[in-house]
């Protein structure tokens, strides 16, 4: 019995998933601690290292201490690298390293990389892998040059590298760390074209997931699944902006004294970002309600599955529009793009919903007792789960306990909520008892 249980948790992709983002953790915290990695002068508690590790292997970009004044090169290097394995996954690094060395990929691999990936099938993992790193290091490769050359005339070639490379690799993997120190995010650039332009992309084409990305570069013809990604992202982007706008436009704490074009970016940029990544270019202390709830609306929604966002996902959020609408209507069918939605993804993208809804609530709850007012902590605990990093300004006066609650939070938002407890559970069996039908009232 031992050993068919231990071959169970082996061959769990779940269970290979949140042990294996665990370690990375673990091994980032306490290089994170170490004097190497600290500015001489300054110390870094490992409940802090832990956060700081705990948010760059999670993407998510909320910090306790400033990352461009309290870490040194290496320190930075080594969030660098906690942003990478974090937002691509390690199985999907490990995996890629035995394919180059010419090893058999096990079952136990293809199904952890058809999990982490969201793939529909673990067929094909060894060469969607491939396909993966040779289209992130061009996106990458490609922001992180277009930025060197943004602030080259100003930084200098090797602070522009160094600025260029991480902030590339924080954005396409929704991330949000930045190193331009005291927590400016990218404040500076609020109507900088090139600035605005290429940190989007990245955010964009890092969160609609490897998949979609396949499609529309190999395919003219669409899945059903890259249309809802595509179709949802857009009007997000677009309809979030748009509120953005509407709610900030007279307000002299946001966007107010910016010019037409600027509170255009703007609305634009925090639109984009909200959807997990965590970049931010006006200050968030200074909006207005229905501007907070905006962000927060997009936060929860998050990116898109096999991305490198959070968020219950863009599709999980279509497909419960969708049957509010069929429900509406009188339809019995979950339907869209002339396809049916199947019962059991129905149900999941509730169980989902609903699990999520309650992990913000809980984390909510256990960050009140603080005393911040209402706002600021359903908005950090709604951007932990998203994996965001986007803050009203709290996260440098949580305590341990706060800081452990949103860590637990953006860990839970990374792997997935489905997917925490399916390895929990450590079984998929489908129970089919049947018993007698009887109505209750509804509404």
């Amino acid at each position: 019995m031992e050993k068919a249980s231990l071959f169970k948790l082996r061959h769990n992709p779940s269970i290979v998933i949140i042990f294996s983002f665990l370690l990375i953790i673990f091994i980032g915290a306490l290089l994170l601690s170490l004097p190497f990695s600290t500015i001489p002068g300054k110390t870094t508690s490992f409940i802090d290292a832990y956060f700081t590790a705990n948010s760059a292997t999670c993407v998510t970009g909320l910090v306790v201490v400033d990352t461009g004044t309290q870490y040194t090169f290496w320190g930075k290097l080594i969030i660098l690298g906690l942003i990478q394995l974090g937002g691509l996954g390690y199985m999907t690094f490990s995996t890629l390293i035995v394919i180059l060395l010419r090893q058999k990929v096990f079952i136990s691999q293809r199904l952890a990389v058809k999990e982490a990936l969201n793939m529909f099938s673990s067929q094909g993992a060894a060469r969607l892998i491939i396909y993966v790193f040779s289209v992130v290091f061009l996106v990458e490769g490609t922001g992180a040059f277009v930025l060197f050359l943004r602030w080259l005339p100003e930084m200098g070639a090797f602070k522009a590298l160094k600025f260029g490379i991480f902030h590339s690799v924080s954005a396409f993997c929704n991330a949000g760390f930045d190193i331009f120190g005291n927590f400016k995010s990218l404040t500076e650039f609020v109507g900088d074209p090139v600035v605005n332009l290429t940190i989007m992309s990245l955010i964009v084409i890092g969160g609609i997931g490897f998949s979609v990305i396949a499609d529309i570069i190999e395919r003219r013809k669409f899945s059903l699944h890259s249309k809802i990604v595509i179709v949802s992202t857009m009007l997000l982007i677009v309809i979030g902006a748009a509120l953005i706008f509407a709610f900030e436009n007279n307000n002299i704490k946001t966007i107010a004294n910016l010019s037409f074009a600027n509170k255009i970016w703007a609305s634009f940029f925090q639109s984009v970002s909200a959807r997990t990544a965590g970049f931010n270019s006006i200050d968030l202390a200074g909006l207005t309600g229905p501007g907070i709830f905006t962000i927060i609306a997009l936060m929860f929604i998050g990116a898109s599955p096999g991305g490198t966002g959070g968020g219950i996902k863009t599709t999980t959020f279509a497909i419960l529009l969708l049957t509010m609408i069929a429900s509406v209507y009188g339809r019995y069918n979950t339907e869209v793009f002339g396809r049916k939605i199947s019962y059991e993804v129905v149900r999941k993208a509730m169980t989902i919903a609903m699990l999520s809804f309650a992990l913000v609530i809980i984390s909510s709850a256990i960050v009140s007792l603080q005393g911040f007012n209402f706002s600021s902590i359903l908005f950090e605990s709604t951007s932990a789960f998203g994996t965001v990093g986007l803050s009203m300004g709290i996260t440098t006066r949580l305590n341990d306990l706060s800081k452990i609650m949103i860590a637990l939070t953006m860990f839970v938002g990374r792997v997935g909520p489905l997917t925490l407890f399916v390895g929990l559970t450590l079984t998929k069996k489908e129970k089919r008892t049947e018993f007698p039908k009887e109505d209750i009232s509804i509404g």
